[in-house]
């Protein structure tokens, strides 16, 4: 008998107004996008009017989630950055001289006196006054060396040490360099995706190009120079001891310090120890806050190892000064007053709110392990994405209105039902896009649009079976029934194909295919539903209701 059971009814119209439900927010884009931004916003902390106003334009009740819109359709920045691996070369080798010279003191019988050299970057060169304890001193550094981390450089060890003449040198093994390489470009990739997520733009494209480039491609943003301040800077925090103050940037600093500018005084300049005795990679959190004259500041926490440390030196370096430096440039140099157990404190600078909070964001995230060279930059306006948009809709409804009205010229009232599933289909393609997140670029519109061209293929195989059943001479119930019977295993064969095909190009591909991958793939899931079960659901409706003797597809 040609019959549905009430159970399946009720989960298929459910289906459908769940999909309607979910893909309704698009509908009222605008309003909703705001709705979530002030809602984000006052969840941190900016609960103020105008976000409680733009807060309300969307009821709390219904859904909110959107497709995100890619940069082809939204506009938005788009940057290709270089990583300056040399950089972390250098810092190593930078923080590898105290641990040098505390290995070679107890042997100053031997070598003699230790004296750091002015080095290439990425080196470090050590001098002994003794040539005769060289291989002594060889062996002892050697012995700092430890083994390198990563598959391809099992076995090896991360320091190469050598003499010339009465120098230690010590480099950064090749396979040390290749682990380091993976290691810097695996963290500039994460800390980047953290940074542009945490400060609220949708779905960015941050993928590494090559052995030491990344491309960053983020919709929504007003400019390129606007992405650079979120992820130009590498927010490198350090704690520095105070050697002493200078007049300019030529002052003599002597081996083993730096000269930094201070950033709150116009034309002073610090001279500090190169080793810093805390860095930010020990922090655990950065909130911003206000400090005791109420202006704005970040508060800060270590974690155990750092907060060891920060307060053993506070504890042993009463009454000195003490640097916080942000990207090579001293942001405050307080006195230390007391011991500062518990690995907490606060920075204090002028800083703006808007300043404050951004830089707890950078420090959350954490520092970049190298700092970024842009190589490519441009902005992609709102209104080339509109055109985009514009040109979607229109190949869109062209190609929807051709398949109705050819499915309504074929086959009658039958195509009719058919048209009404494609457009449940299109719903709930929306409805699934708005539910996962995903993003939306103008292949993803080509995967919409190739996805109308298929969702009838399903009932084109239905209805040519069923055609084919009453000139068998059966009757109408029993036509449609085997209709439906034996035309769905040539409906799933030929969907599966395709949907191997989505699944495959989402896998090896990335960015614009994806996305076409994406919207396929949903695609074919809905077409399927709406074919097997919407379709078949609207005919016996209509067949319990008219009881036809005889029907014409």
């Amino acid at each position: 008998m040609l019959q549905i059971d009430l159970w399946k009814r009720v989960v298929i119209w459910l289906t459908i107004a769940v999909g309607l439900l979910l893909a309704m927010p698009n509908g009222f884009y605008t309003r909703v996008e705001q709705h979530n931004d002030a809602i984000k916003a006052i969840e941190a902390g900016a609960d103020t009017t105008e976000n409680r106003e733009q807060a309300a334009l969307w009821p709390d009740i219904l859904p909110s989630g959107l497709v995100n819109l890619g940069l082809d359709l939204r506009g938005g920045a788009h940057l290709l950055a270089e990583v300056k691996l040399a950089d972390v070369y250098a810092a190593r080798m930078e923080a590898l001289w105290p641990d040098v010279r505390d290995v070679l003191r107890p042997e100053r019988e031997t070598v003699g006196t230790i004296r750091l050299q002015p080095s290439a970057p990425g080196e470090l060169r050590v001098r002994i006054s003794n040539p005769d304890g060289m291989v002594r001193a060889l062996e002892l550094v050697r012995g700092l060396a430890q083994p390198v981390v990563s598959l391809t450089g099992a076995g090896a060890t991360d320091l190469d040490v050598r003499a010339e003449d009465s120098d230690i040198v010590v480099t950064l093994s090749e396979a040390e360099q290749q682990a380091t390489d993976e290691r810097t470009m695996q963290q500039s990739l994460e800390i980047i995706r953290r940074r542009i997520d945490e400060v609220g733009t949708r779905e960015p494209t941050i993928q590494r190009q090559g052995s030491e480039r990344i491309l960053i491609q983020v919709p929504g943003i007003g400019s390129a120079a606007e992405l650079k301040e979120i992820i130009g800077t590498t927010a490198q925090l350090t704690f520095q001891p105070v050697v002493g103050r200078a007049s300019s940037a030529d002052a003599t600093a002597g081996v083993g310090n730096e000269i930094l500018p201070s950033l709150d005084e116009e034309g002073v300049f610090y001279i500090l120890e190169s080793v810093p005795v805390v860095t930010g990679e020990e922090l655990v959190d950065a909130q911003p806050s206000f400090d005791q004259n109420g202006s704005p500041a970040v508060n800060f926490r270590f974690n155990p190892g750092g907060a060891r440390k920060f307060g053993d030196y506070t504890a042993a370096n009463i009454g000195t000064l003490f640097a916080i430096v942000l990207d090579a440039e001293v942001i405050s140099a307080p006195r230390i007053q007391s011991h500062i157990p518990g690995g907490s404190g606060i920075i204090t600078g002028q800083f703006t709110v808007e300043e404050a909070t951004n830089l707890a964001v950078l420090l959350r995230a954490g520092a970049l392990p190298a700092g970024l060279e842009f190589l490519e930059e441009r902005t992609i306006g709102p209104e080339l994405g509109q055109d985009s948009i514009d040109a979607g809709k229109v190949a869109t409804i062209v190609a929807f209105v051709a398949v109705l009205v050819f499915m309504a010229l074929s086959y009658g009232l039958f195509g009719l039902f058919a048209n009404v599933a494609l457009i449940i289909n299109i719903v709930l393609i929306f409805g699934l896009l708005s539910l996962i997140g995903a993003t939306l670029t103008l292949p993803g519109i080509a995967g919409i649009v190739l996805t109308v061209g298929m969702a009838v293929d399903a009932n084109v195989l239905i209805f040519e079976r069923i055609r084919e059943e009453l000139r068998t001479a059966r009757g109408p119930a029993r036509a449609i029934e085997l209709g439906y019977e034996k035309a769905l295993s040539a409906i799933i064969d030929a969907n599966i194909t395709t949907f191997i095909t989505a699944v495959i190009l989402y896998v090896m591909g990335s960015g614009p295919v994806r996305g076409f991958a994406i919207t396929l793939g949903l695609g074919i899931l809905t077409s399927v539903f709406t074919a097997i079960f919407v379709t078949r659901l609207l005919i016996v409706m209509w067949f319990e209701r008219r009881r036809p003797k005889k029907i014409e597809v």
